[in-house]
């Protein structure tokens, strides 16, 4: 899906992290995103997402962009969903 705001910059990493396969929701957990490990998918997300257009016709810094793109990965689940790994306590 595409971001409904081009000008708003997490909204338009998470669609170029998404869309290019480098995060993905757990498909149980809406609130948990998984960052899959791919280097390649995870700068192609750069490369996607610095060529959408603001509304106003520019472009986003480079700068910001990588720092966005560092910042959500960093607070994505590693490989797996934290939630679904959970295990019975009792078991």
């Amino acid at each position: 899906m595409m971001p409904a705001n081009f000008d708003d910059l997490p909204a338009l990493v998470r669609y170029a992290l998404e869309t290019t396969r480098a995060t993905t929701a757990c498909p149980f957990h809406d609130d948990v995103v998984v960052r899959v490990g791919d280097d390649a998918a995870e700068s192609h997300a750069y490369e996607r997402a610095k060529r959408i257009l603001g509304s106003d016709s520019t472009d986003f810094d480079g700068n910001a962009l990588r720092e966005e793109i560092g910042r959500q990965l960093a607070i994505a689940a590693d490989g797996r969903c934290p939630k679904c790994d959970r295990t019975d306590p009792a078991g």
